[in-house]
């Protein structure tokens, strides 16, 4: 169930014929992305940024139904601002940091996802896809009137695949019938359903857990405060063992009801039973409308590799994780993240094909990352047997007075980019007395500087971040340069930028890698070693 009004179900790249259907040969692309899908068209916004030429192919032309994810972290933003389109998303969506969480009708305790001052932005925003999707293909449009190289292909339906040792064969159905492409490199950006991962067989390895959740979001007006309320055995009946509200834009907000396994799905989704569940839980006297229902099941899977040669995966495609904790569409720009520097360099020349190993490396350790804490959530919030369930119940209660015992409740651990620690491509962590937050291999955080922020300063190239410290203007080594970004601690006021960089050091000097991961650390300047960390950063060594 949906309402048209809300699924933005319009065609954001209508079919067109392109020159490849009328080729007199095969024509052949150094990138084909399949599905048109937020990991899908970050991809190709990535890739086109960098002026690699990127062919989008998706079976639709435009936006999918229903809101599904909603929740976008501040990682997802920071990557967004490198794409030029966060800011729009940030203005539409509904900015939170804060969670509550009950059980029964009592409230067991609250927290504050980024308590601390000096990013540019929250915790969280909550967006619905559509509207993610739309910001992420308006960036598309705008690169492409500036020359961007990316081509975006609705009503363009991949029916069979043929892997090469060079290349990628692919055969496509249109409504103007069908034609082959090849390309360099294919990126499955196609879905947890993936039709690419079948026509390869492969499969997904982890659990189905034995549990359904409805999804239904409304429309209200609440008085409800922005903020993420969680009910464990919530006291108004009919609504399933646990419950979680959140506000979306425009008067929207999204409701799941833990039901059960042994369901009729087709009867839990009658507008009748979804409006019975959520009268229980709003009462009798608030007005609403029915706007999106759905029923998922909780999954913790991933394909055994992400790359098989020619052919790379990400997104769903590649993992699924349960919805409680925002992992899914946050992880998947990460994955993008991570590979659109790594594929530029190898496209390039500048790196050898090597490092996209490393993208399998660092994006399986984040995927199983993320399914560790997606399956602590479920089981915590699905205990399994009698003595998990009063296990369970206890944790809550102890909670509620005891603020030892709140690490342990889980409602979902929320989404938190991952830090690299046993990456290949790291390079010396020598900064003594440096915080453990910004060591190899981790997120950069962010920190204000004047009347901006540093992430800004950043970018999306290599660079050599000098705290209170000398350095060149840009070094280079084998075809790989990056930039000085010169700051002083004394730029910032709050000492937030001492704080996450310094530490006990009085000087440092970061190499930071294009998706704004710390490749090495030194308290000064050394040329032999910031040459070395750059060729072991980008697979060389």
């Amino acid at each position: 169930m949906f309402d048209e009004r809300y699924s933005l179900a319009f065609k954001l790249y209508p079919y067109e014929r392109s020159a490849d259907q009328d080729a007199a040969e095969t024509v052949r692309h150094p990138v084909v992305v399949m599905g048109g899908g937020p990991i899908g068209i970050a991809t190709a916004l990535d890739l086109g940024l960098q002026g690699i030429p990127v062919v989008v192919l998706d079976d639709h032309e435009g936006i999918g139904q229903g809101s599904r994810a909603i929740c976008f972290a501040k990682r997802t933003l920071e990557i967004a601002a490198r794409y030029g389109c966060a800011d729009r998303m940030l203005e539409k969506g509904v900015v939170w940091n804060v969670g509550k969480v009950f059980h029964q009708d009592r409230k067991v305790f609250e927290f504050n996802l980024l308590p601390e001052e000096g990013h540019r932005y929250p915790a969280f925003i909550n967006l619905p896809q559509p509207w993610f999707e739309k910001h992420l293909v308006d960036r598309v449009r705008a690169a492409q009137a500036a020359g961007a190289p990316i081509q975006l292909r609705g009503k363009n339906r991949v029916d069979a695949v043929e892997t090469k040792d060079d290349r990628v064969i692919l055969d496509i159905a249109t409504p103007e019938g069908p034609y082959r492409i090849e390309a360099d490199w294919l990126i499955g950006c196609d879905g947890a359903s993936s039709p690419l991962r079948k026509m390869l067989d492969l499969d997904f390895e982890g659990r189905v857990f034995l549990d359904s959740f409805l999804i239904a979001d409304i429309r209200m007006t609440a008085d409800f405060p922005t903020e993420r309320w969680f009910w464990f055995e919530p006291s108004f009946k009919d609504s399933g063992a646990s419950a979680l509200l959140h506000k979306q834009p425009d008067g929207i907000w999204r409701i799941d009801f833990q039901i059960g396994w042994d369901v009729d799905r087709k009867e839990e989704l009658k507008e009748e039973n979804v409006r019975r569940r959520l009268d229980a839980m709003l009462g009798p006297d608030v007005d609403y409308e029915l706007v999106w229902t759905s029923i998922y099941t909780f999954q913790c899977r991933r394909m055994k590799k992400f790359r098989h040669n020619r052919v790379i995966f990400a997104g769903d495609a590649a993992h699924q994780v349960s919805p409680f904790g925002a992992r899914g569409a946050n992880s998947g720009l990460q994955d993008v993240d991570n590979l659109g520097w790594k594929l530029g360099l190898v496209i390039q020349g500048k790196a050898p094909e090597g490092l996209l190993d490393t993208y399998d490396e660092e994006r399986i350790f984040g995927a199983d990352e993320n399914i560790l804490n997606s399956t602590r959530s479920t089981d915590f919030i699905t205990p399994k047997s009698k003595i998990s369930h009063v296990f369970r119940n206890a944790v809550l209660d102890l909670a509620e007075h005891h603020p030892f015992a709140r690490p342990m409740v889980n409602s979902g651990r929320l989404s938190v980019p991952c830090v690299y620690d046993h990456s290949s491509l790291n390079g010396p962590d020598a900064l003594t007395g440096g915080p453990d937050r910004t060591r190899v291999g981790s997120p950069c955080p962010d920190a204000p500087l004047g009347n901006g922020f540093l992430l800004s300063r950043l970018g999306g190239g290599f660079c050599l971040l000098t705290i209170d410290t000398e350095a060149p203007d840009t070094i280079e080594e084998d075809g790989i340069s990056a930039r000085r970004i010169d700051v002083s601690s004394r730029e910032d006021g709050t000492g937030a930028l001492a704080a996450r960089y310094l530490g006990e050091a009085q000087a440092a000097v970061y190499l930071i890698r294009p998706d704004q991961h710390v490749a090495a650390r030194w308290d000064r300047f050394d040329e032999t070693a910031v040459r070395a960390a750059l060729r072991t950063a980008t697979g060389k060594e």
